[in-house]
Formats: C-alpha cells, sequence, structure tokens
C-alpha cells in the first residue's frame, strides 16, 4: 500500500519571537489537516524564530489518488504560507510497502 511523504521547509522572516513562528505553524498545520485528509506533524529538533519543517503523510489504496492528493496539499501549501508571510520549499515523494 503506497504512502506519500512530504516535507515543508518554511522560512518566517518576520518572526521576531517563538509566539509568531508559532502562529504561522499552527494556522498552516491546522488548515491543512482540516482541508485534507493528511496527517501534520512539526519536525524541527531545535527550534529557531524564523525556520519550521513540517512532515506530512497520507496513506491510500491508491498511488494516482495520493499523486494528485500531494499536487493539491503542495499547491495549498504555498498560497497559505505566502499568505501567512512565509517562504516554503516542498519535497515529497512515495514510501511504497510493496
Amino acid at each position: 500500500m503506497p504512502v506519500a511523504a512530504m516535507y515543508l521547509e518554511l522560512r518566517i522572516e518576520h518572526a521576531h519571537s517563538l509566539k509568531d513562528r508559532r502562529q504561522v505553524v499552527r494556522s498552516l498545520k491546522e488548515k491543512l489537516a482540516h482541508g485534507f485528509n493528511i496527517s501534520v506533524a512539526e519536525m524541527d529538533d531545535t527550534i529557531t524564530w524564523q525556520s519550521a519543517t513540517l512532515g506530512i503523510a497520507a496513506i491510500s489504496g491508491s498511488r494516482d489518488y495520493l499523486t494528485g492528493l500531494m499536487q493539491q496539499v503542495e499547491s495549498a501549501a504555498v498560497r497559505i504560507a505566502g499568505s501567512l508571510g512565509a517562504q516554503i520549499t516542498v519535497s515529497w515523494d512515495f514510501l511504497d510497502s510493496e
């Protein structure tokens, strides 16, 4: 069964405190998790004010479905991050168990 994994690298230039950072990260996580049937988690070991890494996972019986879903999530993440004043780098791939 295919599993899709996506990583979002955020750069939050306007963040001057952890509170500013948390506001952007929390908003992006909530909007993506509620808009799509995916799991979203923060992946950072060290917390800096102006950067964050999010991990996203989705599982389905259809690789084609996951491809479309990840493309939609990528577009939404770029749009949402831009509206929050963050720059984003997106990468994703399949983790096949077959």
